[in-house]
């Protein structure tokens, strides 16, 4: 176990699990989509789950977000059993937790202006009766975080930015909010290489300033092989094997993980494309 691990070891658990689990159907057309699945998320801690379409962690996703009811199993919040059992609780916890995801373009109502969505991020975070210029500075250092300037975005609708723009909205979102965990769910996956590369850094600034704990959902197995703290391999719902980047990715145990790890093109080496039809 390297020295950093032993670090984030030693800080308190902000999210857990014990065999959560969630069957969609029922008899004979169950579909079990995550399956019994144990995980330990430390404070400030940047952990990957990594898996192929169709292998649980979306559904994952949305159970540690509260949007899909677990089946089975527990999540606790920081070292507590999680309720979420009415709207006012699950408000509260949604403070400490929050998301982005793949698609920009659906994350955003498009009748709200952008400092309609700033401004809900001000007043979440206890904020509503500031004076305007204190909003307003608030918001201007949000934007400026992740290098858009408000005066520029001021009155307008979200449709009027581009996919990469929408992409930093959303991180300033996070500025704003400072929640204690933030779930990203595929969120470089829409745009190109060199925007990709600072939402990453923008993602790992935040965990360094606020101390946030960043939930990396990706197929990306070399890219969270990058970012990560703490990696997890997802398959058919199941956890086949986790711990740190380099044990995980450089010394592979699971099958599954060897050929996710094959399968990422290396430039020195010649392409194999007898697979491909």
């Amino acid at each position: 176990m390297s020295s950093e691990n032993k670090k984030l070891d030693t800080r308190p658990l902000c999210l857990s699990g014990k065999g959560v689990t969630k069957v969609f159907g029922t008899g004979n057309k169950a579909n079990v989509a995550v399956d019994h699945v144990d995980f330990e998320f430390h404070e400030g801690e940047f952990v990957s789950i990594v898996g192929e379409s169709g292998s649980g962690k979306t559904t994952l996703s949305k159970m540690l977000l509260g949007l899909l009811n677990v089946t089975e199993g527990q999540i606790d919040f920081q070292g507590k059993p999680r309720d979420i059992s009415s709207r006012s609780k699950k408000n509260e916890y949604w403070k400490g937790i929050q998301a982005i995801f793949q698609d920009p373009f659906s994350s955003f109502n498009v009748f709200h202006k952008i400092d309609a969505v700033l401004l809900d991020c001000i007043a979440m975070r206890g904020g509503r009766n500031l004076p305007k210029e204190e909003k307003i500075r608030l918001m201007t250092e949000a934007c400026s975080f992740v290098n858009l300037k408000y005066a520029e975005l001021t009155n307008k609708y979200p449709f009027e930015l581009s996919g990469g723009q929408m992409q930093r909205l959303m991180i300033a979102r996070i500025f704003l909010l400072k929640p204690k965990i933030l779930l990203a769910d595929e969120p470089t996956s829409m745009i190109d290489a060199c925007s990709r590369a600072t939402i990453l850094d923008m993602l790992l600034q935040l965990r360094d300033e606020v101390g946030m704990t960043v939930i990396f959902i990706t197929h990306d197995i070399g890219l969270a092989y990058y970012i990560s703290d703490s990696v997890y391999i997802m398959e058919h719902g199941k956890f086949v094997e986790r711990g740190t980047a380099d044990d995980v990715i450089l010394r592979p145990q699971a099958e599954y993980t060897k050929r996710l790890i094959n399968d990422v093109p290396k430039i020195y080496e010649a392409w194999d494309l007898s697979t491909v039809g």
